[in-house]
């Protein structure tokens, strides 16, 4: 099944109000820029889609990517670990304003609640949390002497990821430290798309170096020279 897209605007086009979007990036590595900026781009000329639920490591720096997300109004909900990037104003103004909601996880449980959604373990237990605020409303079990969190799994409608190489099966590799949460998030979405440096035909990906198998993957396209976040930030750049 070739699931090679023609453009990131294709790619985007079938994201639905309302959804539940999973962000792959640490920091600025492994950011899917084009496609987020692609979803921008769309907001603006057709007001779709709206009242997104994001899930990602942080909520968004300067004025790119999943800041301008938040700046154009696309989000109601982030759930991630760090809300306050070093240029956080996009999500700080939303937030103080009322207008985007907060869901925060400690980085562990974000990873951890990801990776069940994915492997199908509707809840788990974790002593992160216990007896902070994050435990509010938790259940809470003793198990040999010491207390637990029970935790939901974390699954996502569509989670855009950025790979290295992607072949037109939709198998994934990526670079270095921009694998971060992409491959639990493809898991635990019912569509991946993903942005891709190179686009090769199938069988060109050694087997043993496919992270991310074509079955997590529904959408492939190829953006030969992806953005740095960092380096739009540095530039003064806003999508």
């Amino acid at each position: 099944m070739d699931k090679s897209i023609d453009s990131v605007e294709a790619a985007v086009a079938d994201i639905e109000d309302g959804a539940v979007v999973m962000i792959a990036g640490f920091g600025g590595s492994g950011i899917p820029v084009e496609l987020l900026h692609a979803l921008v781009a769309r907001f603006r000329a057709t007001g779709h889609p709206t009242g997104l639920t994001v899930v990602n490591n942080n909520a968004g720096t300067g004025a790119v990517g999943i800041a301008a997300m938040l700046d154009a109004g696309m989000i109601a909900k982030v759930i991630c670990s760090f809300p306050r990037s070093s240029q956080p104003q996009a999500f700080q103004r939303r937030y103080e304003a009322g207008e985007v909601e907060l869901e925060l996880v400690p980085q562990g449980t974000l990873a951890e609640r990801i990776r069940a959604g994915g492997a199908g373990i509707p809840a788990f237990y974790t002593a992160t949390g216990v007896g902070t605020e994050l435990a509010a409303g938790k259940p809470v079990e003793t198990f040999d002497g010491r207390d637990y969190l029970r935790e939901r799994w974390l699954k996502a409608d569509v989670a855009l990821v950025k790979g290295a190489l992607g072949d037109r099966h939709g198998n994934l590799t990526y670079r270095l430290a921009a694998r971060n949460f992409a491959p639990i998030m493809a898991m635990a979405a019912t569509t991946t798309i993903a942005q891709v440096t190179r686009l090769v035909e199938p069988g060109e990906i050694e087997p043993e170096q496919v992270v991310t198998p074509g079955i997590f993957v529904q959408g492939v396209v190829e953006v030969p020279e992806p953005a740095q976040e960092e380096a739009l930030i540095r530039s003064g750049e806003v999508a």
